[in-house]
């Protein structure tokens, strides 16, 4: 398999693909980016919907084919935006932040789908090829840095206070079932929509940063402030490196979820000290 170079563009040859955007067409995408840093991060409704709009209507006077990839993505930042994706294990808020994440990954497929008659967003679980030493070794790394770094993060910052305290074993069944969930949207989302639709206008590097952007804003808000950007935004920014590179939304879901597992426990342990004795904090 012939992987992408990292800062080229998407193959204007390819029928499937737009041709490589100009640099005024990066001004709308930004916007939509920033849209989501003021709706996710800074909880400013009405200043990020209105950039979202204005940044769309951008996109539409500078090319037809970037106003309605940035148009799905919009769309799934203005469903996200409808409720607070704060942590929370009560089953009234579980199943409210759980249907809205849905439906932010549903409808802009839907829309691709049956109304644009196209195909621009994809789940790929497999190339067919196999994975080099450096992506298992990578695998492998993951959890242990995670292990390493997560539960100082949490508890000498003391943002596990943003998440639910976790007071019997259904709350903490339900909590290890939201951590996986929102890790498995995570893709779905931010990469496999965000990433791959900003993929096919931009160069990889681009793209990532846009989607990192979108990505971390989203993080905040769900609770990992305080000095979490520095841990969260090189994790989206290789999470968008790695797919462009695999083409494979398994290994980067492999690679998440495990990391996610670490969260969990170490979120476990800052709430509850001595329940799980396998951390050096």
């Amino acid at each position: 398999m012939t992987t992408p170079s990292a800062d080229a563009p998407a193959d204007p040859a390819d029928p499937a693909e737009p041709a490589p955007a100009s640099r005024l067409a990066l001004l709308p995408a930004i916007g939509v980016s920033a849209s989501a840093f003021l709706l996710f991060a800074l909880q400013l409704s009405g200043w990020g919907h209105l950039l979202l709009a204005l940044s769309l209507l951008g996109a539409v006077l500078v090319s037809r084919e970037l106003a309605k990839d940035l148009a799905l993505i919009g769309v799934g930042i203005t469903i996200v935006s409808t409720t607070s994706v704060v942590a929370s294990v009560d089953w009234d808020r579980f199943l409210t932040i759980g249907a809205v994440l849905l439906l932010a990954v549903l409808v802009p497929v839907l829309v691709d789908r049956l109304l644009l008659r196209r195909r621009a967003i994809r789940f790929p679980l497999r190339t067919g090829e196999p994975w080099t030493r450096l992506e298992k070794g990578y695998i492998v790394a993951v959890p242990f840095l995670g292990w390493l770094i997560l539960p100082f993060y949490f508890i000498t910052s003391g943002v596990y206070r943003n998440w639910p305290h976790l007071a019997d074993g259904g709350e903490v069944a339900r909590f290890f079932a939201g951590v996986n969930f929102v890790g498995t949207w995570d893709e779905l989302f931010f990469i496999c929509t965000c990433f791959a639709l900003l993929r096919r206008h931009f160069g990889v590097w681009t793209a990532n940063l846009l989607q990192a952007t979108i990505f971390v804003s989203f993080l905040w808000e769900l609770g990992y402030q305080a000095w979490g950007p520095l841990l969260t935004a090189p994790f989206a920014l290789l999470q968008g490196w790695l797919f462009a590179r695999t083409g494979s939304l398994l290994y980067v879901l492999i690679v998440h979820l495990l990391f996610d597992v670490v969260v969990f426990l170490a979120i476990v342990h800052a709430r509850h000290p001595g329940a799980i004795p396998i951390f050096l904090v």
